[in-house]
């Protein structure tokens, strides 16, 4: 289907430090694509340019602008999931599993486990699990704050009680829900949506490799190599390196 979209161009607008790089990743997956990346710096204090607003009344990243011969001006798209099906519907058919079962085309419930655990990681990955990891996030920069040394226990206090009281027991339900989910992968597969590689994989990969040093191997050794091998892939490893190569500036996934 690729190429029966002549004449498309993406432009994906890419916010330095931002979690964009996947987006990078997909586009490399769209064969026959005409794709180009327009970098934008943070300024001072750690926001996306006003320019972005330009692209998108959000201003923010990552956003794709769609160019057509079938479009009367270009189109504007926000928030990773929407970019994500949106480019796989007409570009990447291949990171998207079998809907239905053999029979059981458009029939309530008729739906392959694999894409059932597909679209559910199209929405976890930017809900539940990038939500948990900000506020992880969040209370690392509280508690490293630059404040008089007799406000630092306060500030380290309050970071504390929430991770005591919140980060703590849901990194665990978490972590042990994507345990159990890669130990029951189907087929045997060692993505969590089966054998292949998916556009949901690339979704999970920027919080699980950024967040790499929470997920204990002795006690998530399943998700642990999951992490691993996602930050090995050589999509995962093209991207940065194009990432870096526009950017002029090293890659890391931080979060």
């Amino acid at each position: 289907m690729a190429n029966a979209q002549n004449g498309t161009r993406v432009t994906l607008h890419w916010l330095d430090r931002s979690r964009s790089q996947r987006i990078v990743w997909l586009l490399q997956e769209c064969k026959g694509l005409d794709w180009d990346v327009k970098v934008y710096k943070r300024q001072s204090n750690k926001l996306a340019p006003p320019t972005l607003k330009e692209v998108h009344p959000l201003g923010k990243s990552p956003v794709i602008s769609v160019e057509s011969p079938a479009l009367a001006k270009p189109l504007a798209l926000a928030e990773s999931g929407a970019i994500v099906e949106y480019l796989c519907d007409y570009f990447a058919q291949h990171l998207v599993p079998k809907r239905y079962r053999e029979g059981k085309e458009g029939q309530v419930g008729g739906e392959t486990e694999s894409w059932i655990r597909y679209r559910f990681y199209m929405h976890y990955a930017e809900g539940s699990l990038m939500t948990l990891f900000l506020i992880a996030l969040f209370m690392d920069q509280i508690k490293n704050a630059p404040v008089w040394f007799f406000v630092k226990p306060i500030t380290q206090g309050i970071a504390g009680n929430v991770d005591r009281l919140y980060l703590t027991d849901n990194f665990k339900t978490h972590f042990g829900f994507l345990e159990s989910q890669l130990a029951t992968s189907p087929d045997g597969g060692k993505y969590l949506c089966g054998k292949d590689l998916t556009a949901a994989d690339i979704l999970m990969s920027y919080p699980l490799i950024a967040r790499r040093s929470k997920i204990d191997d002795a006690q998530y050794p399943k998700l642990a190599a999951y992490s691993d091998m996602l930050a090995s892939d050589e999509g995962y490893v093209a991207s940065t390196k194009k990432i870096e190569e526009i950017s002029g500036e090293p890659f890391k996934a931080n979060l």
